[in-house]
């Protein structure tokens, strides 16, 4: 098959590419830029329309889902494929989403479910991916030695888009229902609740921090509100809490844009090019944290697959598709409180052939039935 691929700066780019390639198929490349008008851009679509005419793929396909693709695709009659791996992404609930081109993959079961509910059927399920070919090579069959006891590489939500922080005006009958709305969030995982309980402060949020839907949308005030502004919140209170739990009794290594984040015993690295550097990381670290962003539901964030396929020790927070397709105990660990977290890092630390088995366990699953080229065939398959 002919693939038009629609090239922007994703995570996720030169491995799919590689597994299209790998699979027989011909890529042809479409510049793109996500920091453009994605919904209504005249320039883009008449370039697009003239590359489909002259190139006629049987497919498009990007990372994420864009309304302007959908529309050309729809209009000169090719399948768009779209592979969401960003949450929350708005996008998503452009009316676009019901073009009948559209075959749209998010990572996430739950949303996946809500879109199926609607019954909306241009949006399907699949989960993220690992190229563990790539990653096997950088070791060159010597193993990496270890470097960091326990480290993380991720966003402490303290950086850019502080959204909440910028309510200042908020009543106080509003701040403390959202505080209180927040710690219990903080205590529940699997379940976030945040969108449907926003309702008594809807119009204190929108004062302080006006923010509307698309007009050619179906996202609610109250989605843009907690996935935005909210669980992003929790999330970065979530991590700093842990981590501050952690260094209690450990040196933790972080890895992020934030490079004035500082507490004893913890090394802030900055920010790590996710390509090369990253997965030497998970291959150096004992234990690899993820925790993951609040707006997803239940799906593997692409930080699960990345420490796994790099054949990392991969200690997460509970989500539930991971009992989909992986063992707790056997090819991860996951933990469901503070407390828990704490254990299973001095446990883990201290049984060391159990770790390494674990690790092993999970890089073969992902090497056996989640690399790209799995994907590939799934997506086209289908």
């Amino acid at each position: 098959m002919k693939i038009l691929n629609i090239e922007w700066k994703a995570f996720c780019n030169e491995d799919m590419k590689e597994a299209f390639l790998a699979e027989g198929h011909q890529i042809v490349s479409f510049p793109f830029s996500k920091m453009e008008n994605t919904r209504h851009n005249l320039k883009v679509e008449s370039k697009l329309t003239d590359v489909l005419r002259n190139e006629i793929p049987d497919a498009v396909f990007s990372f994420n889902y864009y309304p302007v693709i959908s529309k050309v695709c729809g209009q000169e009659g090719i399948r768009y494929i779209s592979w969401i791996y960003d949450c929350p992404h708005i996008s998503l609930y452009s009316y676009t989403i019901l073009n009948s081109c559209n075959t749209v993959y998010v990572f996430d079961r739950e949303l996946y479910q809500e879109f199926y509910q609607a019954g909306i059927h241009t949006v399907h399920y699949l989960p993220l991916a690992a190229n563990t070919n790539r990653l096997d090579q950088m070791e060159q069959g010597e193993k990496l030695p270890y470097l960091y006891n326990v480290s993380m590489v991720g966003a402490l939500y303290t950086e850019v888009h502080k959204f909440f922080d910028r309510m200042k005006d908020l009543p106080d009958y509003a701040r403390g229902y959202l505080d209180a709305l927040m710690a219990a969030q903080m205590k529940v995982q699997g379940y976030n609740f945040i969108q449907e309980s926003l309702e008594p402060v809807m119009d204190a949020l929108y004062q302080a921090l006006p923010l509307e839907p698309n007009p050619d949308g179906a996202e609610t005030k109250e989605y843009l509100y907690a996935q935005y502004v909210i669980n992003r919140k929790i999330t970065g209170m979530e991590r700093t809490a842990l981590l501050t739990a952690i260094t209690q009794g450990h040196t933790f290594d972080l890895f992020t844009f934030d490079e004035s984040f500082a507490m004893p015993n913890l090394r802030n690295h900055g920010f790590v090019e996710p390509y090369d550097q990253m997965p030497k990381i998970f291959k150096q670290s004992r234990i690899n944290l993820n925790i993951t962003l609040r707006s997803i539901k239940s799906g593997i964030p692409l930080r699960g697959f990345d420490i796994l396929g790099a054949g990392g020790f991969l200690l997460s927070n509970f989500q539930a598709d991971f009992l989909d397709h992986f063992v707790p105990g056997e090819d991860f660990v996951y933990y469901e409180s503070a407390k828990d977290l704490l254990q299973k890092i001095d446990y883990y630390l201290a049984h060391e052939e159990e770790r390494e088995a674990i690790a092993r366990n999970g890089h073969d699953k992902v090497a056996a039935g989640h690399t790209f080229r799995h994907r590939v065939r799934e997506i086209l398959d289908f």
